[in-house]
C-alpha cells in the first residue's frame, strides 16, 4: 500500500507514515499480537472440544461450533485491517500451534498411567483421537482459511472498501464450505479408519448431519456477529491508522514475504 502524504501505510510487518520533513517513521502494529492470540486460541480449543457432539433443540452438532467461528471472524478482521500477507503469517502460526498441541496430546496419551490414575480410558477417548482431528483440521484450514482470506481481500478491492458485511459473510460462506467439506469426513471417518482406530469413526449419516448442521450454524454466527465485526474493524483501523488493500500482493499461501 503506497504512502500518500502523511497517511499511514504498510511496509512489510511495520506501519509507517511520513512526517512534514518527508522522513518515514515506522512502528509495529499495536494490537496484531492480541488478535493473533485470540485467533490461535479459538483454533486450538475448538479442535479439542469438537470431539464431543451435543444436541440443542433437536440438532446434533460438534461442541466447538460456537468457538470455531471466532477464528473466521478474527481471520476476517486480520485480512480487512492488516492485509492478506499478515493474515497468511498468522494462519501458519496457528497451524504450528495446533501441530505442537497435537504432538503434546499424543505423547501424554501414550505415557503409562500411574496406579492411582483411574481415568486413562476417558483421557484417551477425548485426547487420543486428537492427532487425527488436528491432521484433518490442518488440511481443511489450509483450504478453508486461505480461501476465506483470499476472497475477502479480493472483494475489498472490487468493492473499493465498501460493504464490509458482504466481504465478511461472503468469504465465510465459501471458506466454511470448503473447511467443513474437508474436515468432517477426514476427521471422523477417513483418517480413523485409515490408521486402524474404528472406535473413533462415526457413521456416514452422522458425519453428514453434523457437517451440515455445523456449517449452517457457523455461517449464522458470522451473520449475528457482523455488527461486532464492524465495530472491531473500525476501532482497529482508527487505532492502528491502517487499512490495507492487497492490490500488489502475492496470494500464494506459501509465499515467504511477511
Amino acid at each position: 500500500m503506497a504512502a500518500t502524504g502523511s497517511l499511514p501505510y504498510a511496509r512489510g510487518s511495520l506501519v509507517c507514515s511520513r512526517g512534514a520533513d518527508h522522513a518515514s517513521r515506522c512502528r509495529r502494529p499495536r494490537y496484531l499480537d492480541a488478535i493473533t492470540a485470540v485467533f490461535i486460541t479459538a483454533l486450538v480449543t475448538s479442535n479439542i472440544v469438537s470431539a464431543k457432539t451435543i444436541t440443542l433443540g433437536g440438532l446434533t452438532m460438534g461442541a466447538g461450533v460456537f468457538i470455531f467461528p471466532l477464528s473466521y471472524i478474527f481471520g476476517d478482521v486480520l485480512t480487512e485491517v492488516y492485509g492478506y500477507r499478515r493474515s497468511r503469517r498468522v494462519i501458519w502460526l496457528g497451524f504450528g500451534s495446533a501441530a505442537l498441541a497435537s504432538i503434546i496430546f499424543l505423547i501424554c496419551d501414550r505415557l503409562p498411567a500411574s496406579a492411582v490414575f483411574a481415568h486413562q480410558q476417558a483421557f484417551h477417548t477425548i485426547l487420543g483421537p486428537s492427532p487425527l482431528v488436528f491432521a484433518a483440521s490442518l488440511t481443511a484450514y489450509a483450504c478453508g482459511e486461505f480461501c476465506n482470506s483470499y476472497v475477502l481481500a479480493k472483494l475489498k478491492i472490487w468493492s473499493e472498501g465498501r460493504h464490509l458485511w458482504l466481504r465478511t459473510i461472503g468469504s465465510t460462506i465459501l471458506g466454511e464450505a470448503v473447511d467443513s467439506a474437508v474436515f468432517y469426513p477426514l476427521a471422523f471417518l477417513g483418517l480413523p479408519l485409515l490408521v486402524g482406530m474404528p472406535e473413533a469413526s462415526w457413521p456416514w449419516q452422522q458425519v453428514q448431519t453434523v457437517m451440515l448442521t455445523n456449517y449452517v450454524l457457523k455461517v449464522l454466527v458470522e451473520v449475528v456477529f457482523t455488527p461486532v465485526t464492524y465495530r472491531i474493524v473500525a476501532l482497529l483501523k482508527r487505532a492502528e491508522g491502517l487499512d490495507v488493500y492487497d492490490r500488489d500482493t502475492n496470494f500464494s499461501p506459501f509465499a515467504l514475504e511477511s
